[in-house]
This record gives C-alpha cells, structure tokens and sequence, in this order.
C-alpha cells in the first residue's frame, strides 16, 4: 500500500461540547438532536453528529422531496437499473448499455463559479464511470440572472471555463444543453450537469457492499479541507454571509480525474481482476461519509474503518473534517479479502495512491477509529434507509390566480422588427459562444452537436445511435408548474423525434426553493406530478436524477426549473436530418396546430415585461402522435430537415432554420402578424425533397398529425407571407444579430 501523510505533531484541539445547540448549527432541527440521542442512547460524539448532519441533509437524504418522487414511473422493459444507485442504467441492444444521469452544483458554482462548475462536471462523470461505463458525453443546463446584475457577467465567465476546461481536459464532449437568464436567478444561478456513459450488458457495477471481511480501499486523490459541508451548504439559503462559505467549494484537478477514470475501467474490466471488485462508488457529497455508510446500506452489513490510513494531503485534520471532507477525485472500493494486492496494482500503475482504511462487517453497524480510539459507533439504516422523511405542509400560492390571468396581448405591429428585437435577447440569441469553449467532437462520436433540438451520437460498432436533449421552461412552470412539468417532458420527446429517436429513459434535476415554504413545496408537487403524468404518457422512465431544493436568497426563490434530460435510441443513423435548411427547392410543412397561446410567451416576457397567463396546454395524447409520426418519416427517408417549435413560435423557428447554412426561405400561412409568436405545442416544421410530399402528407395523415405545406426553402432572405402582411429579411442580417446577441450583453 501507498504512505500516507504522518500525524500531526500538534496537541490535539479539544472538542467542542456538542448539544442541541451544535446540532442546530449543523442544520438538525430540535426532533432530529433527540432522534439522534435516542437511537444512539447518548449524546454523539463531534464526528457523529457531522456524520449525521450530512446524511440527514436535504441533499442526501430527499426528506423533504421523496414522498413526492415516489409517483415517477421507475420501470420498464429497458431498464435494468433505475433510482437509487449512481447513475440509471437502460439496454440499449446491440449488449450495450446506456448510462446516465444527471446532477446539481448549484450553490458551490455561485460561490466560486469556476470551481464550483467544473467539480459538478467531474463529479458526474464519475457517477457514470463508477457504474463501469465510459462516458462519451456530457450536456449542461445553466441558469444565470439578469446580465447586468452584480457579478452575473463573471459568473457566466466562470461557469462557462469551469465546465469547458475540466470536460476538455477529461476528454469528455459536451454536445448539448441550455443557458437562460431570468432576474430569478440573479443570487442564486443553476448549474446542472449530465452525462452519459455506455457499457457492455453484463460489466455493471453497483455500490452495493457485501461480503464480511471484504476490504475497503480508498483510491486517488488524498484528502485535504476543501468542501467541508458541502452537501449540508447544498440544503441552504443563501443569506449575507454566504460568501464566507467559500471553503465548502470543492477544488478539482481534472487531469487526475482522468487518470483515476482510466485506473478504475481497467480495474473493473481487467480479465485478471474479474470479479474482486465488490463494490465501488465515488466520494461526493459528504466525501467518505456518504459513500461508506450508503455503499453499506445497500448491502445491508456493517463495516470498520481507520481514519489513521486514509491519505492525506495535509497533516492535522480531525475525524470530523475527514469524513466530512469533499476533496475530489476519490473513490471508494469493497475488494475481495486476498485480492486486494490485485487491484492496489492497476491504480499504482497510473501513479495514484490507494490504501485500505477498513473491512465490511457483519451487524449493521459502524465503528470508525482515530489514533486507537473509537470516535464514531452508530447503527446505519436510521442514517441512510431510515432517515427522517417529512410531510410538510403545502398551499397554493396567493397570487397564483392574479399570476395566470389572461394578459392583454399588445398586436405585434411590425412583424420584421419584433422578431429582430428577440433575436437580439441574451434568452433567445445564438448559444455558440459558449459551446465553442467546448470540446464537442473528442472521441469521434459525435453526428450533431450543440446547436441542434437534439444531439447524437454514433454507437461504434453497430448500426445504431444515441441521441440526448436537455429541456425545461421555468416560466411556464411557475405559472402552472403541472402544466409546466408535462411540458418539459413532452419537448425533449419532440426534440429527440425530431432526430428520429426514440425516448428509453429520463434523468431529472429538480431545482426549486426551500421545502420550508409551504407554496413552494406545492409548486415541487405539481411539477413532480406533471412530470410523472408526461413519463407514464410516454412510457418513458425515470431512471436517476436528483433533487436540488434551497435555491433562494434572503427569502426570493428561482423559478421552479425540474429540468429533464432525456436519452433516445436511433435503431439505424443513416441520414438523420438536422434543424436547419439544406436544400433550395425543399418543401416546407408545417405540423400541428396553432391556437394563439401567450402565456409565459418570451414575446410578452422579453419585449413587454409581461409574465402571466396559463402556458400553453399540453395534449400528450397528440405529442406522441407527432413523436410517432416523425420517427417513422425519418426511418422512411422522406425527412431533411425536422425542427421543433417551442419559445417564440413559428417566427423564430422559421429564423433559426436559416441559419444554419445561411439558405433562406419563402413560407405563407394564414396566421396574423402577432400569431407567429404564439407559443402552442406540439408543432415543428420539416423541410423534404418535393418528390416526398404525398407521401409524407399522407404519414401524416395516418398518424392524425394535422400537416400543410406552407413554402419552399431558398433564396438569401426569410420570407413569411402572413394574414395582412409579408415579412422580409435577410437570412445573414438576422443571423448577425442572433450570434451577436449574448457576446454583446457580455461586453466582448
């Protein structure tokens, strides 16, 4: 085994008494401290009630939130893990597997942006390899407030290099993804991360220790101070002192990930290590607390553990910072008693260190030993399975009535002008100064990137391909959040039959405010319900994700954003169309119907200030039937172009159809000037050789999906024919505005 860093010569600090008072400053309420005592039969000692005050957390422990999660559909014919271990997994053919999920650092990237973003990028992807895939692909969904509010133009800086520099480094591509800005998020922005992985059938791993006697092996980076009580800091408010809690950031070292990533493949996929690796699982929130003590409630045994072993990279640090302790790139491994040298080779190979700090036992119990003392002696399942779960109260908000009422919709004037004025919007113009800060062709899988409604990926090897979208509208979802839940799901299943996929599996990351409040609590279990309600629709499962609730400062919350991330298979790639006009001469359809919806519309929103009324209903029934329809005309061939819409409305679809090749078009259709910008679902347009069009009316027509041919793809300009009116544009001026939109409100 590796050395590790000597003991501190220094007298021993003395330790704090710990009471209820101390366990408030740790975030137990006056119930817990006595559940605690209780089933201990005595006062903790300081790194019991540490230990207890991360577990018991609403990061790690759902109290608050898994009542509700329990309505998501979790099974189905392709899934062959869902909730409760690292990542889903779901069976992709071919004996592949898909492996993904998706995961907050929300409050640590506020903190220290840089930092705090890329340690949620590595800390992803090795919830995806510790399942014994290899990632191929990450996406983001990021959250910023307004531009010009204190610090925003740094945080997006930060956040944007964070993901870029650790993604690039690892070698991983970010290929998808959304950014938005909403004053909501003005003291408390979102990062959410994903990642997807794959992996032969029968190579899956699990955290799920067993075995008495069996060793546990720390592996990787050593252990310093950094993100001490980060996952109890991820169940705050922010307040005024927030900035002092910059410690509880985490500080990553993406090359190492990279290495530590490689030594546990080859570890777990080794023919002579075959099965000496029990369990593994890495060390998030909570560090060496929340991985030990989970890794052996699912296995349902106990285990011992010597803090005197574990690598350090500074000497002095108590029990209580160890176990606490967020230091990334560590991993955590039950081996087989006997084979421990086996596997200690593989990681010494790539130059990381690993030392056994413990052994599993029988009994249920942890003991956990510092210099010859027992510091830590407690029972698990009332740590992990057994923590508390609340049902708290919840209550409709008071303005909700006020908030969805119908707004007076000002008419859209001058078609020309408004569909420039939002194409100039941070919200709605181009994203590619950020994505091109990242690395999205590496490993030479990708077939679209960032850009697109969806992005795909080749599976080598085989026919077939993955494709993935990240979706919400957290507008829409505070004006009805059931609606808006229903909502997110049905457009990422639109986005990804607009590639000609097909739906297998939802991760999700709920981002909303504090539980404590009783309306906001509501609004979790209306977009919960919506988004289970969307899923069953779909038969599409949840199959991980991640709930990140106290996302509100000095008592103003975000908007409830659940976001979704969503994996499709593509049976056979072949010519899959893109979201934008190729072809002069392609006949443009249109499909689905408009019902002149503005509520929560960014026309309203972005250029009048006016943020109220019901969204846009959801028929589920006729989004699957659209869903259908697309998958089987692009399986035919007959499709060249299939681009949803969604914010803005036919208007801007038909722009960023455009401008992908800078061909334009000429469409007319019988809506008015201020229809174009409607909001309704269900719609995309396709563009298709014209000796398709029969053929592809007719499909339509099969399937019950309404479609009408409205114009030809061509010229230099955008052309829309409307009822009173004609816009004209050039393709290339309207495309200057939309890629100048987010550097110029950035100052670049």
């Amino acid at each position: 085994m590796s050395p590790v860093a000597p003991a501190s010569a220094k007298p021993k600090a003395k330790e704090p008494v710990v009471d209820a008072a101390l366990a408030g400053e740790h975030g137990l309420s006056a119930a817990e401290w006595e559940r605690l005592c209780g089933f201990l039969g005595r006062p903790p000692t300081i790194t019991e009630l540490g230990i207890t005050s991360a577990l018991w957390s609403e990061h790690c422990s759902y109290k608050s939130s898994k009542i509700y999660l329990r309505e998501f559909p979790t099974a189905g014919p392709r899934v062959l893990q869902g909730p409760g271990e690292n990542a889903g997994v779901v069976d992709i053919g071919h004996g592949w597997v898909a492996v993904f999920k998706m995961e907050s650092h929300n409050h640590p990237s506020y903190l220290e942006p840089y930092q705090g973003a890329a340690t949620g990028v590595g800390g992803i992807l090795r919830d995806v390899f510790t399942m014994g895939a290899r990632p191929i692909a990450c996406m983001d969904s990021l959250s910023f407030g307004e531009i010009d509010a204190p610090r925003m133009r740094s945080l997006v800086d930060g956040v944007v290099r964070g993901i870029g520099t650790y993604g690039n480094c690892v070698g991983i591509p970010t290929v998808g993804g959304e950014t938005r800005f909403h004053r909501s998020y003005n003291q408390n922005i979102l990062v959410n991360a994903f990642a997807l992985g794959v992996a032969r059938r029968e190579r899956i791993f699990r955290a799920k220790a067993g075995g008495p006697g069996n060793a546990i092996l720390y592996a990787g980076s050593r252990t310093g101070r950094d993100g001490i009580h980060g996952a109890t800091m991820a169940s705050e408010a922010f307040d005024s002192e927030s900035q002092k809690k910059k410690p509880a950031v985490q500080v990553g070292d993406p090359f190492v990930e990279k290495i530590v990533l490689e030594a546990c493949l080859e570890a777990m996929h080794d023919p002579s290590g075959m099965g000496a690796i029990v369990a593994i699982q890495d060390m998030g929130a909570a560090g060496l607390t929340s991985s030990v003590f989970e890794m052996a409630s699912r296995g349902q045994v106990g285990f011992v553990m010597d803090l005197d072993q574990v690598p350090l990279r500074e000497p002095g640090l108590t029990p209580y910072e160890m176990m606490l302790s967020e230091s990334q790139e560590r991993m955590v491994l039950v081996v087989q008693r006997g084979r421990e040298e086996e596997i200690s080779k593989i990681f010494h190979k790539w130059g990381l260190e690993v030392a056994k700090i413990g052994e599993v036992r029988n009994g249920g119990r942890a003991e956990i030993r510092h210099r010859g003392k027992v510091v830590a002696e407690m029972p698990i399942a009332p740590l992990t399975d057994d923590a508390p779960v609340y049902e708290r109260p919840v209550a409709v908000p008071k303005d909700l009535a006020r908030r969805q009422s119908a707004p007076e919709v000002p008419p859209v004037t001058d078609p020309a002008a408004t569909l420039r004025a939002l194409l100039a919007t941070p919200e709605l113009g181009s994203k590619e100064w950020i994505w091109r800060q990242y690395d999205h062709t590496v490993r030479t899988n990708t077939v679209i990137g960032p850009g697109g409604d969806a992005a795909v990926l080749r599976l080598k090897g085989t026919p077939s391909g993955l494709a993935m979208t990240s979706d919400v509208n957290p507008v829409y979802c505070a004006l009805d959040p059931r609606s808006g839940g229903r909502q997110a799901i049905a457009e990422a299943v639109r986005n990804l039959a607009c590639v000609g996929a097909e739906p297998v599996g939802v991760t999700d990351c709920l981002n909303f405010g504090s539980p404590e409040n009783p309306e906001i609590l509501w609004q979790f279990r209306e977009a919960v319900r919506g988004l289970a309600e969307a899923c069953r629709a779909f038969e599409v499962p949840v199959i991980s994700g991640n709930v990140s609730l106290y996302n509100e400062t000095a008592g103003s919350a975000i908007l409830p954003t659940p976001t979704v991330g969503m994996v499709g298979v593509i049976a056979n790639l072949g010519e899959i169309p893109v979201a934008h006009f190729r072809r002069p001469g392609d006949r443009i359809v249109l499909l689905g119907e408009d019902r002149a919806e503005f509520g929560g519309a960014v026309y309203l929103r972005l250029l009048h200030g006016i943020e109220q009324g019901h969204p846009p209903a959801v028929d589920l029934a006729a989004e699957a039937r659209l869903a259908r329809f697309l998958r089987a005309a692009i399986a035919a061939g007959l499709v060249r172009t299939a681009h949803d819409l969604s914010e803005g409305g036919l208007g801007l679809a038909l722009a960023e159809a455009t401008f992908g090749e800078g061909v334009g078009a000429a469409v007319r259709v019988g809506l008015s000037a201020t229809a174009l910008f409607s909001e309704s679902q269900g719609r995309a347009v396709a563009a298709l050789a014209p000796r398709h069009v029969e053929r592809f009316l007719a499909l339509a027509e099969q399937h019950g999906v309404p479609a009408a041919e409205v114009g030809e793809v061509g010229g230099d300009a955008l052309e829309i024919a409307f009822a009173g009116g004609q816009l004209r544009e050039p393709v290339e001026a309207l495309r200057r505005i939309w890629t100048e939109a987010l550097p110029r409100a950035l100052g670049l």
